[in-house]
């Protein structure tokens, strides 16, 4: 069935060539005719594909299992409400120091870190002297 699809699309394609050829002649260019021709043709063969494929898999019979008795089913549980209740007044009561801050993640044993900023040197321009001491500009010397 995909196969058959393919071989069609592969004949389209191989009969879009053959007439893009004629395109030239009409002063049109036979590249970007073969560009949007050929999507065209795929957007198509896509479509059929999928039509194929939905059709097979609604005609498909899917062996299912019998069904346990009502009584073997369990019921869903049901959230007891009173107790969330309750936990909304424990966090009304504890106010900010419930929420996540900056308090939460800091630890009295390690000090702190400072970075200090790079410090970037005076930039030697490409015709100033090396700064080596060899009397050349940069650019011959160091700046390779």
């Amino acid at each position: 069935m995909i196969d058959d699809a393919w071989k069609e699309h592969l004949r389209a394609m191989d009969d879009l060539r053959s007439s893009v050829q004629m395109a030239s002649y009409e002063q049109k260019d036979p590249l970007l005719i073969y560009k949007f021709e050929g999507f065209n043709l795929f957007k198509e063969m896509l479509l059929k594909t999928n039509t194929n494929i939905v059709s097979f898999l609604l005609r498909a019979g899917i062996p299912m299992q019998e069904e346990p008795p009502r009584e073997a089913r369990q019921q869903p549980q049901r959230t007891d409400m009173s107790q969330m209740h309750a936990n909304k007044e424990e966090i009304d009561e504890a106010g900010q120091d419930y929420a996540a801050n900056e308090r939460d993640m800091y630890d009295e044993g390690r000090e702190a870190v400072k970075h200090t900023p790079a410090v970037a040197e005076p930039k030697i321009g490409r015709n100033d002297p090396c700064p080596c001491g060899s009397g050349k500009k940069y650019k011959q010397c160091h700046g390779r």
